[in-house]
């Protein structure tokens, strides 16, 4: 048998499986004991039917699958497949939906509104903006290096730093309204005439004032602090109300006292190379 068929015929087989009702023995068959543990079983029956519901949407979007791939199509169209699955399922069924497409070598044409699901399953990733394409790239190219504002924004969080631009060298440089500098390389694409420099919030370090650093640097006091277990999210506000956020991971972390609190001065520091730039102007 194909894999197709092995695929279609087990998954049919579990969906058989989970909806035929376990055999249990009369009332006058039942022990005092058994008669105790199909209480408890009861009991547990119930906690378990969500799961079971989740456990079947998953079978039925296998049997989909299945279903669509027994006749061996050139491209296959999968629209929201995992919507209806709670996180965990959802992310075990996409390990599985690449697992299988990379054995039977269709191309799989993948919509959804996740962003981290986009960027899990996919080999090229196409952002549409009011029907037209924003940009089509490789997940790491798409997060690392945006095109467009549009994209800056929508895939991931960005801080955009915008000013006069100008040139020194190698690197493009914008001058901020409060005077301050950054600063990225020519080789990360053309910032045109009314682009931006560009940095995403894990990037940016955080350093007490006066502390050195290299690369761009920015003034700023912390106005919000959120603890998120694996991250602490910073919100910073410079000079002429600019605000960045940043993004810290908790590695030599252990409680909130260790965070920067709201109120205290802070240096944002990057290196010029971990930004980006974007052409096109504001409004464009």
């Amino acid at each position: 048998m194909s894999r197709f068929g092995q695929l279609k015929t087990a998954a049919f087989a579990s969906v058989r499986r989970v909806n035929e009702p376990p055999q249990t023995p009369s009332g006058d068959e039942m022990t005092r004991g058994e008669r105790v543990r199909g209480s408890h079983t009861v009991r547990a029956a119930g906690v378990a039917s969500a799961q079971m519901a989740a456990n079947v949407l998953a079978l039925v979007t296998t049997v989909a699958l299945a279903r669509a791939l027994v006749n061996e199509p050139a491209v296959l169209l999968l629209d929201e497949p995992l919507g209806a699955l709670d996180l965990k399922l959802r992310k075990q069924m996409g390990i599985e939906l690449k697992r299988i497409q990379r054995e039977v070598g269709i191309t799989f044409i993948y919509v959804t509104h996740d962003q981290e699901e986009a960027m899990t399953m996919s080999d090229r990733i196409a952002v549409m903006n009011k029907g037209r394409y924003e940009q089509l790239a490789g997940p790491e190219t798409l997060y690392e290096r945006p095109s467009t504002r549009f994209v800056a924004g929508f895939v991931g969080a960005s801080n955009l730093l915008e000013g006069k631009i100008g040139s020194d060298g190698d690197l493009w440089t914008v001058t901020l309204p409060s005077g301050a500098v950054v600063r990225a390389p020519k080789s990360l694409g053309d910032i045109g005439s009314g682009g931006a420099i560009g940095v995403r919030p894990e990037k940016l370090t955080l350093l007490e004032p006066g502390q050195e650093s290299k690369g761009n640097t920015l003034e700023g006091t912390v106005v919000d602090t959120s603890y998120l277990g694996v991250i602490t999210q910073y919100v910073v506000e410079g000079k002429n109300g600019l605000r960045l956020l940043v993004s810290e991971q908790n590695r030599d972390r252990t409680t909130r006292n260790d965070t920067w609190r709201p109120g205290e001065s802070v240096t944002l520091t990057w290196k010029p190379e971990n930004g980006f730039v974007v052409g096109d102007a504001a409004g464009a």
